[in-house]
């Protein structure tokens, strides 16, 4: 088979990819920084540190709120003036959330973040499946992935640096200066496209899809009783799904519905949203609990555990630079159905950690368990567009995007949960490591609850993309 000729540096395949991973870097440090911040963070606000993931999913009900329409705004104002103007809000976002002085502040501010985010990264997307040839997509994923991977590796060390010697409310200034670059490069080189007649917006889908997405997982998360009695927690989680199940009919019958539940009928497109919604409860899950059971169970530093996590980083790079032959050579279906095995193991393996492990050990765990979820993030990234058209690009991103930002958020909050009962059922008084294995064991099984889904899939699903050639 020959070889696809090689992107110049200037050509579409390299400079989309390149512009929206400024936005990505942006999103994916603060994502790192605040995670690892959050001990320090508690004890500033006075509350327990588990109890911040309600700030994590502030940010994800931001996004459950407006993604829904950011493939509506690209259409109708052009994905380049959303694409700016959503990282001027997360700039905006992260100012709030370094002036907050109270739990209630910063929820807010992370949910400002939420809304920049909710058009930035989904809009980003349509500016590359539009500007790149079908064929060289695998190709254009991986260069948008390899600079957003010093997210991942920047991020814990300048977050964990800065929370230990300085104060964590500088973290959250580093995103300035990437963001006004990545609005100067934004203006500079992506082309002001966009489609002549989108239609009229479903307020009334978007009303309804929306409030009850927000509802149920901000339900959820609080159902711990931490912050808010269980009842109305309850309430919260009963009025969200009530709106979500009165929503399916409703998209059936509407002929241009905000969120498009009959792109699920493709089988890539189901596969690589649904199926993989279930691995992302676990990869959601790992920033959230790994950076805290370091520091509350094993006692280090936050700097010390930026310098662990940042290993899943590494591997996610060594993973990403072999993803387009991996998919080349055995197709999306074989991928990933192994390897969402391998995943799960990778993320349950951290719960094999305990005081007086060796350092270099738990280092060795957290660089090898980096390297099955990135291939398994790559590989559904890039499946989720085999079998869409130009022109839906901008509704089946909005579906996808939803769903996979929601399964992220749903990990911190299944992992906050299986954390606190862990912690009520072994009547310890303080945090300590034996909390956390059952968390990471429950999280990672949520890997292997999508292989079912993915074996539905015939063999040569989403080879043109896959191999670049049509299967």
């Amino acid at each position: 088979m020959a070889s696809l000729p090689r992107a110049q540096p200037m050509s579409p395949v390299f400079l989309a990819p390149l512009i929206v991973a400024c936005a990505l870097f942006m999103e994916s440090v603060d994502a790192n920084i605040i995670v690892t911040a959050l001990p320090a963070m508690a004890r500033d606000f006075g509350h327990n540190p588990v109890t911040l993931n309600i700030a994590i999913t502030a940010y994800v009900v931001g996004l459950g709120v407006f993604i829904p329409i950011c493939g509506w705004l690209a259409d109708r104002f052009s994905a380049r003036a959303v694409f700016r103007t959503a990282i001027g809000i997360f700039v905006v976002g992260s100012l709030m959330c370094a002036a907050s002085n109270s739990l209630g502040v910063l929820t807010f501010a992370r949910f400002i973040q939420g809304v920049g985010g909710a058009m930035m990264v989904p809009v980003g997307r349509i500016i590359i499946f539009r500007a790149v040839p079908r064929a060289d997509l695998v190709r254009a994923m991986n260069y948008l992935a390899i600079p957003a991977l010093f997210g991942p590796t920047v991020g814990p060390l300048v977050g964990g640096f800065i929370t230990t010697y300085l104060h964590w409310r500088m973290i959250f200034f580093i995103n300035v200066p990437i963001g006004i670059y990545g609005i100067y490069l934004a203006s500079k080189h992506i082309a002001n496209t966009h489609e002549p007649d989108p239609g009229p917006l479903d307020w009334f889908g978007f009303l309804l899809s929306a409030s009850g997405a927000a509802l149920l997982l901000m339900g959820l998360t609080l159902i711990d009783g931490s912050l808010t009695s269980r009842s109305n927690a309850i309430i919260m989680c009963a009025a969200g799904a009530a709106m979500l199940a009165l929503y399916v009919p409703y998209a059936r019958r509407k002929e241009r519905p905000v969120l498009d539940l009959s792109f699920l009928k493709i089988p890539t497109y189901h596969a690589s949203v649904v199926g993989g919604s279930l691995f992302r409860i676990g990869l959601g899950a790992v920033p959230f609990l790994l950076p805290l059971a370091l520091q509350e169970g094993l006692g280090m530093s936050a700097f010390h555990s930026g310098l662990i996590t940042c290993a899943s980083a590494l591997g996610g790079a060594v993973s990403r630079s072999t993803a387009t032959h991996t998919l080349r050579r055995f197709g999306f279906r074989t991928v990933l159905i192994y390897n969402a095995a391998f995943a799960g193991l990778a993320i349950a393996a951290y719960g094999v950690f305990h005081p007086g492990m060796a350092t270099w050990a738990i280092w060795l765990i957290v660089l090898v368990g980096g390297i099955f979820p990135a291939l398994q993030f790559t590989s559904l990234n890039s499946m989720i567009y085999a079998d869409i058209s130009p022109r839906d690009a901008g509704r089946a991103t909005s579906l996808g995007s939803v769903v996979q930002q929601m399964s992220l958020g749903l990990g911190v909050t299944v992992a906050g949960l299986v954390l606190h009962v862990s912690h009520w059922l072994q009547g310890h008084q303080a945090m300590v490591w034996s909390d956390f294995w059952p968390a990471f064991l429950v999280v990672g099984l949520c890997s292997f609850a999508s292989i079912p889904i993915t074996r539905r899939l015939p063999p040569g699903a989403g080879d043109e993309v896959a191999r670049g050639k049509r299967a």
